[in-house]
């Protein structure tokens, strides 16, 4: 896979296909591989006629990261696929972003507008605003010495994860201890290209779909039914459904 330089870390992405863009950016412990290209994201978008890019965010997947909490954060690494935007040359592109990278997408819309025609935040509603909990049992989880030793929950299904994908997983427990950002409402009200948001109706951790969309003057909702935060990713519907919102912002009929 190809790399680029984002201040001084090198960090993996895809680019197939061609036409319109769109940026995909995978969430927290994940890689481009596992969120995009297993689900089928990336054939169903470039078969549709899209030249698709997705990043692998730092400390995760192929790219390089650190074991610093500093250097993490959605803003930082919203920063990064701005760089790989400027890398590729490609001005303005739809972004999809998924859970932990639903957040790096809204600060990439918000700080850098005129890149993004549109964004489809997977897996995050009202959570962007409020936080999805306490990230020291995940983080953790991350740094124990074995699987055994981890008592949490939700912290042994990250550390599994996060195995099974043979990830860094201290750089993944700096990620996860970083400043993580809150988005307050005033802000989320300024995002003012057309939004989807997409969320599985037995998400426990994503927050409100409706309650985000509803801060938002261009915004609307997907509800992915029957599904949880880890297995909506690669349902028909929400594929089915990011693919009329996008055709409808390429034909400018999203209001």
């Amino acid at each position: 896979m190809p790399q680029f330089d984002s201040a001084g870390l090198r960090l993996s992405y895809l680019d197939e296909g061609r036409g319109e863009p769109v940026l995909l950016i995978h969430g927290f412990a994940s890689n481009k591989e596992v969120n995009w290209v297993y689900p089928g994201w990336v054939k169903l978008l470039t078969e549709a006629g899209r030249r698709v890019i997705a990043i692998d965010n730092r400390g995760h997947g192929g790219s390089q990261g650190s074991h610093k909490p500093e250097d993490y954060g959605a803003p930082t690494m919203a920063e990064d696929a701005r760089r790989l935007l400027d890398h590729l040359d490609i001005a303005r592109t739809d972004v999809m972003g998924y859970s932990m990278g639903a957040r790096i997408s809204a600060f990439l819309a918000l700080n850098h507008p005129q890149r993004v025609r549109s964004v489809i935040f997977g897996g995050l509603g009202t959570g962007m605003i409020t936080g999805i909990g306490d990230p020291e049992p995940i983080a953790a989880a991350l740094e124990a010495e074995k699987l055994s030793d981890v008592p949490d929950r939700t912290g042994r299904a990250f550390r599994a994860f996060a195995e099974q994908t043979n990830s860094d997983r201290l750089a993944l427990a700096a990620c996860m201890r970083s400043s993580r950002q809150k988005i307050t409402e005033e802000e989320v009200s300024r995002i003012s290209q057309p939004v989807l948001v997409a969320i599985g109706t037995k998400d426990d951790i994503a927050g409100s779909a409706s309650g985000l969309a509803r801060l938002m003057p261009r915004a609307e909702v997907l509800d992915i039914p029957d599904r949880d935060h880890m297995v909506a990713v690669g349902d028909k519907v929400y594929k089915a459904g990011a693919l009329r919102f996008l055709e409808a912002v390429s034909r400018g009929g999203v209001a």
